[in-house]
């Protein structure tokens, strides 16, 4: 198959799995509303907040679950490839940009987190279990739940990149440029997705949790 076709079809499936937010969904199901509540994202920050933890863990479990299928999927199909990784890298981005932008909900999704945590493991089991222990800590030393989602994400895709610079994730040196290019838009994607929290993280008007809403 043409590569630039497996690149393009990575994006497609990535994207179709992305789509579906469960905050979304369970709420068509149970007849609730995130858009509605607290700060109106349909992730799971907002349905801790909103609804309790058992809502919270569920949606993000599933929205981490589409993140993991399709990167899985992609690098077990391409698995004797040298451009493995590249092609798992599109199907991240795809993830995301199904998640941050979904048609069907006028391209006003969630924002990457629990995706991130999904493809992660899909990457490399490592490197998520380490960019989950830096989320949880930075969200109880600080109960920003923005600034850990940010600082964790910022670690996970970092990190990827070095791997790849270093050679301990396989991605041959002519797809490295463009492994490196691909997952540095997803960064910016989350961050960009981000980018109200960071404006009130930088003028202290940033809600922690466990408070009351400003």
């Amino acid at each position: 198959m043409n590569p630039i076709v497996i690149r393009i079809l990575s994006v497609l499936l990535g994207y179709a799995f992305g789509m579906f937010l469960a905050g979304h969904f369970m709420g068509k199901l149970f007849r609730f509303d995130l858009t509605k509540m607290g700060s109106g994202n349909v992730g799971a920050t907002n349905a801790l907040r909103s609804l309790g933890l058992k809502h919270a863990l569920l949606i993000f479990f599933l929205d981490a679950l589409k993140a993991f299928l399709p990167v899985f999927i992609i690098g077990q199909v391409f698995k004797a490839d040298s451009f493995r990784y590249v092609y798992m890298a599109y199907t991240v981005l795809g993830v995301i940009l199904g998640n941050d932008f979904p048609f069907y909900l006028k391209f006003k999704g969630g924002k990457g987190v629990a995706a991130t945590s999904g493809w992660g493991v899909a990457m490399n089991p490592f490197i998520w279990a380490v960019s989950m222990v830096l989320f949880f800590g930075l969200a109880f030393l600080t109960r920003y739940v923005s600034l850990a989602s940010i600082v964790a994400t910022l670690f996970a895709t970092g990190s990827f990149i070095v791997c790849g610079v270093t050679g301990r994730i396989p991605v041959p040196g002519t797809g490295l440029a463009e492994f490196i290019i691909v997952l540095s838009v997803v960064e910016f994607l989350l961050i960009f997705a981000h980018r109200e929290n960071v404006k009130r993280l930088l003028s202290g008007t940033e809600n922690r949790f466990g408070s009351k809403k400003k």
